[in-house]
């Protein structure tokens, strides 16, 4: 309509069609075009014939159909595809692909969520946060937990390095040497983690690592957030800690489990300095963990918590 708009007054001038296509940039034919029909028509020439321009492809009804049909999985599976819906409701894949992209329907993605029946979610979150946000005064605060069943994975092959254009590579077959079970306590102030492996994971384990961690801090208050493992309730347990009232255990909320900071630990020595490893024995695992233990704690820096306990609460009870 600018277009048109910028002819028809270029015209009134008293300019001819050619001048008027130069400082349009368009053509004589589309400059002749427009001033007939603003002759004839006036204002109304200017305005595009009904029918005119592509028609939709698809119909509002249509529309409505593809989002209802896609909130409704098919018989026998589990989500739509944009091909099989599109074969259903007769339009092409792209015109699904659309509808979906303007509704921000997924339906090939899906998200998880745990949802926590601990009867103390509440107070437990309102506890760890609390420790995170504002620990006590001349006490450390210790995140602790287990990781089991670490493999001594030995590939077949060599790993294949790193080359341009090409990733790392290993064989996806290996051969199982034991495993071994990780205690360890991450400071929370520090970042700096102290860790040991056994070769199991009862209380008797759990109570030699306490010992440990004493042993490490014997003059602090110490505060350990961990879970709801029974290893952690058992009477032996419970008999040492009323012992040394200096530590004192807080736990998770059930099914919480990534509220305790050592799990985001364990995740990063997972990926550093196990996953692609390749380990002869249960020795060698040992050796490996002990040598990345020791690099993290030479450049360790905490990890910040943000969320206060009720943010984590309103995103729980969105979930429920």
């Amino acid at each position: 309509m600018v277009l048109r708009a910028r002819i028809v007054l270029a015209a009134a001038q008293g300019r001819p069609n050619t001048e008027i296509a130069a400082r349009c940039a368009t053509t004589r034919q589309t400059v002749g075009m427009w001033r007939t029909r603003f002759a004839e028509q006036g204002l109304d020439g200017l305005r595009d014939a009904p029918g005119r321009g592509r028609p939709p492809e698809i119909t509002d009804e249509k529309r409505a159909e593809i989002v209802a049909r896609t909130l409704q999985p098919p018989p026998a599976e589990t989500h739509w595809s944009a091909r099989r819906l599109a074969k259903e409701v007769a339009v092409s894949h792209m015109s699904v692909h659309r509808v979906w992209k303007a509704h921000q329907l997924a339906p090939h993605q899906t998200e998880t969520f745990k949802f926590s029946t601990d009867p103390e979610l509440v107070p437990k979150v309102i506890d760890v946060v609390g420790l995170y946000l504002h620990p006590p005064e001349k006490a450390l605060v210790l995140s602790v937990d287990v990781k089991t069943q670490i493999q001594a994975i030995e590939r077949t092959q060599p790993l294949l390095p790193l080359r341009p254009g090409l990733p790392a590579r290993f064989t996806h077959d290996y051969e199982r040497h034991g495993t071994t079970d990780l205690y360890a306590a991450l400071n929370v102030a520090t970042g700096q983690v102290l860790a040991r492996c056994y070769p199991r994971h009862r209380h008797s384990e759990f109570l030699d690592f306490l010992q440990l961690v004493r042993r490490r801090y014997p003059r602090r208050e110490l505060h350990l957030i961990v879970d709801n493992a029974s290893t952690h309730l058992h009477a032996n347990v419970e008999a040492w800690l009323a012992k040394h009232p200096g530590v004192q255990l807080h736990f998770t909320p059930t099914g919480c489990s990534w509220l305790n900071q050592i799990e985001t630990w364990f995740g990063i020595l997972t990926r550093r300095a196990v996953r692609r490893g390749s380990f002869p024995s249960v020795a060698a695992l040992i050796a490996a963990i002990e040598r990345f233990l020791e690099a993290w704690n030479e450049e360790a820096d905490p990890f910040i918590w943000t969320k206060t306990p009720g943010q984590i609460l309103a995103r729980l009870a969105r979930n429920v």
